[in-house]
């Protein structure tokens, strides 16, 4: 799945088109509340009003991801390649843990 490459390579390549500090923030800020709406809304099928804070959730989160990208003047990795999907929370994990 990860195409002969590392993840390390995988979150260089991504960390490199993140160089611009509010798009780091707004990825900080917006890959956890992505990752989180997505238990927001399983739990929103027992729980109607859930399903509607994970949606929030979810477009804000990829509101300010954008927004990111916006002023950073790159696209997103993951319109050259899916998996980027899958990178962007282990570069999250490792820029909270500072390892970036």
């Amino acid at each position: 799945m990860l195409g002969n490459r590392s993840w390390d390579s995988w979150i260089t390549q991504y960390a490199r088109s993140h160089q611009h500090p509010l798009n780091q923030l707004t990825h900080t800020i917006g890959i956890p509340m992505i990752l989180i709406s997505f238990a927001f809304m399983l739990a929103g099928i027992l729980f109607r009003p859930l399903l509607w804070t994970g949606l929030a959730l979810f477009v804000l989160g990829w509101a300010l991801q954008l927004l990111g990208h916006a002023i950073e003047g790159k696209p997103p990795e993951f319109f050259s390649d899916w998996r980027f999907l899958l990178v962007g929370s282990r570069w999250w994990a490792a820029k909270v843990r500072g390892k970036l």
